[in-house]
């Protein structure tokens, strides 16, 4: 009777630890696909962004070809531009775990935002580079850049909330305080005020 009862006893603890791996198990592998979800979402904030960068160069040597243009707004996008490239390497592969890294990066490209904006008010001042094919080019192109963005932004709030919505949960918490950092919550991106909407850089 002893020896049955013991081995009883020995079948719930087994089916017990089963079913907590089990759920341990799952509970990772969620986590995992949210992950992912979010980081392919942060890929695509990076691309959005990266247009825009890679079109800046162009729009500057457009803009010094028209007579008097103001040199210190050339200068302020540029800047802009450089703070965003100051961003190392090593922080953007880290920097959906690093909420200070990340307010950082969007500050900078908040700051590109900015001075592209202002950039686009003062040639309203030059009808003649705002009459040129290049210039109207870049300006469509940027204009469709920065939507991209705020689509791309909103997409990536969207996938980080329903990541850190799963992960508060419990057991998801639990779990994921098991491996670090590794399952971190997600930062958001917050609107900066008054940029609810796209700049403006049609004319």
């Amino acid at each position: 009777m002893g020896k049955t009862t013991a081995l009883g006893c020995a079948g719930v603890i087994l089916l017990i630890i089963l079913i907590g791996g089990g759920s341990i198990a799952g509970s990772y592998n969620s986590l995992v696909q949210l992950d992912q979800a979010t980081q392919a979402q942060w890929a695509q904030v990076e691309n959005a962004f990266q247009r825009r960068a890679d079109l800046i160069p162009n729009l500057v040597a457009t803009v010094k070809g028209a007579a008097n243009f103001e040199k210190s707004t050339m200068v302020e996008v540029t800047e802009a531009r450089a703070r965003v490239n100051q961003v190392s390497p090593a922080a953007m592969n880290d920097i959906l775990k690093d909420p200070a890294a990340f307010q950082r990066y969007q500050q900078a490209q908040q700051g590109l935002t900015a001075a592209l904006s202002h950039l686009f008010a003062v040639s309203e001042n030059y009808p003649q580079l705002r009459a040129t094919a290049n210039f109207r080019d870049l300006q469509a192109q940027l204009e469709g850049t920065e939507n991209r963005i705020t689509v791309e932004r909103q997409r990536f709030n969207e996938a980080a909330q329903a990541f850190n919505t799963a992960r508060n949960r419990f057991p998801m918490v639990m779990v994921a305080g098991l491996f670090g950092t590794k399952f971190a919550p997600k930062p958001y991106f917050t609107a900066q005020p008054g940029s609810e909407k796209a700049p403006q850089v049609t004319f």
